[in-house]
């Protein structure tokens, strides 16, 4: 049985379907009461982050080091340097770590926690930032830095989907890597992403680390978030233990904050295999197949959400083909291009929605 949120959702969708993509969140946010209600600003945006320019950064430090040496409370002291607006470069102290339990075991490049002291960052780019995570490439492989843009490409796609989301800075990376007495310097892409904190203050709320059922979170961003997942073909993910998401509390209610994307279809990393969440198989071997792993909600509120993608497909595939270019390996890039569009033909046919989506949501 589906969970019925609010009569005056039937009338909502039919609205939706004659409105833009940013009315229709407005009009959401008034007609539910459960999520707060606002429209999609940028207050509260660093420097940093305020910018979608790809920002050249160098970096010097040993991955054996930083691998063996360092853990969720241990870092190592190291530098910045990066390039200003004026093209002049400038740097300041921080502190970095390995993160992530696979990768720092199994990728040549960990992905990196870093740590700045706020008086240092002051006057700076990284002025407002604490906190920071760095994507880097996983393996040393030709596809690596597509692989990276691929991940990328995902944060900028939910963007467009929900105001709840993590800021993204595309990077043009040179790594100095220490090897003993020799050094091996590597030109990388990379992005960063910003503090959960930061996410949360955006939106007058606090960061929620208790466990809440998926079904006591608010519907309709609990399903643009599934939906997102779908689209981009990640099962590496569970709102309920918050295992690749974050939860915020906004006006008293909770809502869901995705991230880290490497495992998905859309990325399709060498490593990538589909992620089972506890003791549950899941009924698929290869990452590029999808499955949905929503909850069976109010069909109104699929409905909904469903023609708030729809609508949003020219916005959403600007976001991909604004990174075309940048691909060293043109079949890459029309491969992702394709899987996103795969998700669309699904939305568009009534019967395969059905079949692919309202079917496969989970009871439990």
């Amino acid at each position: 049985m589906y969970i019925t949120n609010s009569k005056a959702s039937h009338n909502i969708v039919k609205k939706q379907l004659f409105v833009s993509f940013p009315l229709a969140l407005f009009i959401y946010f008034i007609g539910f009461g459960q999520a707060p209600v606002e429209v999609v600003t940028d207050k509260d945006v660093t420097p940093l982050f305020a910018s979608s320019e790809t920002l050249p950064i160098r970096l010097r430090y040993s991955i054996k080091q930083l691998r063996k040496e360092t853990n969720d409370s241990t870092y190592l002291e190291n530098s910045i340097a990066f390039q200003n607006p004026d093209g002049t470069w400038d740097s300041l102290p921080m502190r970095i770590r390995a993160r992530g339990n696979w990768r720092r075991k199994n990728c040549y490049f960990p992905p990196v926690k870093i740590k700045v002291k706020k008086k240092i960052a002051e006057g700076t780019l990284f002025e407002g930032n604490k906190k920071l995570k760095l994507v880097l490439p996983c393996l040393l492989q030709k596809s690596g830095d597509d692989k990276v843009l691929c991940e990328l490409m995902a944060y900028r796609i939910y963007e467009q989907v929900s105001p709840y989301h993590y800021k993204t800075r595309r990077l043009a990376i040179e790594l100095h890597e220490e090897k003993g007495k020799k050094v091996k310097v590597h030109q990388l892409e990379g992005f960063l992403i910003e503090d959960i904190k930061k996410v949360a203050k955006r939106h007058d709320g606090n960061v929620n680390k208790r466990k809440v059922h998926p079904l006591q979170q608010e519907h309709v961003t609990c399903i643009q978030n599934d939906f997102f997942q779908y689209m981009i073909g990640n099962t590496d993910y569970s709102v309920a233990y918050q295992h690749n998401e974050k939860l915020l509390f906004v006006n008293k209610s909770t809502l869901p904050v995705p991230f880290d994307f490497d495992m998905s279809g859309l990325v399709d990393a060498s490593y990538a295999v589909v992620s089972q969440i506890g003791d549950q198989k899941l009924a698929i071997e290869d990452v590029k197949h999808r499955l949905y792993r929503g909850f069976k909600r109010d069909p109104a509120l699929y409905e909904q959400v469903r023609q708030q993608y729809l609508a949003s497909k020219p916005d959403i595939m600007a976001e991909v083909d604004a990174l075309e270019s940048s691909f060293k390996i043109p079949d890459e890039f029309k491969r992702a291009r394709s899987y996103i569009l795969g998700f669309f033909d699904i939305l568009q046919n009534e019967q395969t929605f059905r079949r692919e989506v309202l079917t496969k949501a989970r009871v439990k």
